[in-house]
């Protein structure tokens, strides 16, 4: 039984709150450093006084898109961070048999912990359920296994969130404009992430009765179906005052078809927290304005868990002398007012 002042190994404090419930600090109530300091994976790592030897597997998806990569890079550097930490880390595949294989290749390795990203949540679950009766705890990275009994805790975005305070935003820069018109810029269609993202927009919208949604366009996470979707999108709405992308890889896309068309006659909110929206945002000489996070940093935050999984520890500032069995990160909205305080966080 591990003892009573192991609970104080992780700090869930106001940085997890500005940072989309980051997981950082130290073993002590006092902040390790200034209050200003940018959110992130550069912030100190959580229990930096180093405990017992753990090794973690890690198994995410490939790398095909900005915020995976990123999600890769923060897991890496976050274990880095430790000296009492081994990374086992696989190649990373979309082909959920391959990642089945590779997840059963690390439980063969005996890893004191297991942290995945399924490409397929429901596809995994077997291996998530071998893993746990093996007595190998998981951390179920973002995309979510079908039964709890496969993870030990889950971590990650909020899709409904993301899309509720993006039309909370933009409600509130159009609430006092009578017959405000706005579009929308989805993600693929067929997945649940996107139906909950139009959802939570859907819903905030209901509280602006001066607003109407006139259009929503599905496009597919890429660069070139974000162009191809919003040039569709500006030539059938001649008029319209906010628009809301729900991935800021496909906005780049998307910005190229608007600078194309001329138009500046509307705001724009994208989703996720790419750097180079956070770029466009701090210059401040576009149309977009703000980007609603969906944080790569849940990765590091995922380390930090598999880590106080692996020496018996909980989250100091909370009673329990364990960690919780799921952590939602709260999908903030960066504009010029804060940005400064995210840069960091920006994926590439």
């Amino acid at each position: 039984m591990p003892e009573i002042t192991s609970r104080r190994g992780l700090l869930f404090g106001a940085a997890a709150v500005s940072a989309g419930a980051l997981i950082t600090g130290c073993t002590s109530n006092e902040p390790s450093g200034s209050k200003d300091a940018p959110a992130g994976n550069d912030q100190p790592a959580a229990d930096d006084k180093p405990g017992k030897q753990v090794t973690i597997g890690f198994a995410g998806p490939q790398a095909d898109h900005g915020w995976l990569n990123a999600i890769n890079d923060n897991a890496k550097s976050r274990a880095e961070k430790y000296s009492d930490v081994t990374l086992e880390i696989t190649e990373g595949s979309n082909d959920t048999a391959q990642q089945i294989g590779q997840i059963e290749t690390l439980i063969n390795k005996k890893v004191d912990v297991l942290v995945v990203l399924p490409a397929d949540g429901k596809a995994l679950t077997q291996v998530g359920l071998k893993a746990m009766r093996a007595g190998i705890p998981v951390v179920n990275l973002d995309r979510v296994f079908n039964t709890p009994q496969a993870y030990r805790c889950w971590i990650g975005g909020d899709n409904y969130g993301m899309g509720l305070n993006a039309g909370h935003y933009i409600g509130e820069k159009l609430k006092g404009k009578s017959g405000a018109r706005v579009i929308e810029l989805a993600g693929l269609d067929n997945l649940e992430l996107t139906k909950q993202r139009t959802q939570g927009f859907d819903d905030a919208l209901k509280n602006y009765p001066n607003i109407k949604k006139v259009a929503r366009q599905a496009a597919e996470f890429t660069v070139e179906s974000g162009q191809a979707k919003m040039a569709q999108l500006l030539q059938a709405q001649s008029k319209f005052d906010a628009l809301w992308n729900h991935d800021d890889d496909q906005g780049v896309g998307a910005l190229r078809a608007i600078e194309q068309a001329g138009r500046d006659d509307f705001l724009m909110v994208g989703g996720a927290g790419a750097l180079s929206a956070f770029q466009a945002i701090k210059q401040d000489d576009g149309v977009l304005k703000a980007t609603v996070l969906y944080p790569p940093t849940m990765a590091a935050s995922a380390i930090d868990l598999a880590r106080a999984l692996g020496q018996s520890k909980g989250i100091g500032g909370l009673a329990e002398f364990e960690i919780p069995s799921s952590l939602t990160l709260y999908s903030a909205v960066v504009d010029k007012t804060n940005i400064d305080q995210y840069m960091s966080t920006g994926f590439k």
